[in-house]
């Protein structure tokens, strides 16, 4: 196989508590895009951030996601879940299907707030901003214990993203219900 071709569930995959992406078509390809196949699992919020060159596409294939992309009216730094901007645009909900293009300059999120995983083809131009910034930030969430913020600054800087929300990974809590005898039923 040349790599010109990537089968379904093949390419290089970064594994992690926080998310499962696969590389599709990388810079060592050729590709001026880098382009991924995304996982995104229940909990996972990456954070409202803008990158000031790389523009960004994003493809929901299975699951849901809510995303945002634009400049809102009042940029809080908590969250953007509430986020609105001048024109009255909010966050979406975006099932299977659903694309978005994120110019450069422009603030952009999504975040996994159903219970089911999500996944997307995400494509990042140029290469291969996105390739390294995963690899790091892969290593980083591999690495267990308490996380430098400096230096997942620092990294984000390298990579062309100015985080403006934080990025947050908070599984769902599984409830457990006890048989109906244990209840009294």
């Amino acid at each position: 196989m040349t790599g010109l071709i990537v089968p379904p569930g093949q390419g290089r995959k970064l594994i992690t508590k926080a998310q499962e992406v696969t590389f599709k078509a990388t810079k060592a390809q050729g590709s001026a895009i880098s382009v991924f196949e995304v996982v995104v699992p229940p909990g996972f919020d990456v954070g409202a951030h803008v990158h000031k060159d790389s523009q960004e596409f994003f493809y929901v294939l299975e699951g849901e996601l809510q995303i945002l992309a634009f400049e809102p009216a009042l940029r809080t730094g908590d969250s953007w879940h509430d986020w609105q901007s001048p024109d009255g645009d909010k966050a979406v909900r975006a099932t299977e299907g659903a694309f978005m293009f994120v110019p450069p300059g422009t603030p952009h999120a999504f975040r996994n707030a159903s219970d089911e995983p999500a996944r997307m083809l995400f494509q990042c131009y140029p290469s291969p901003y996105h390739e390294f910034y995963f690899e790091e930030i892969a290593e980083i969430w591999a690495a267990g214990g308490p996380v430098d913020p400096e230096a997942v600054e620092q990294m984000r800087r390298r990579y062309d993203v100015s985080q403006i929300t934080p990025l947050r990974y908070e599984p769902p809590t599984p409830t457990s219900s006890r048989p109906a005898t244990e209840r009294g039923v």
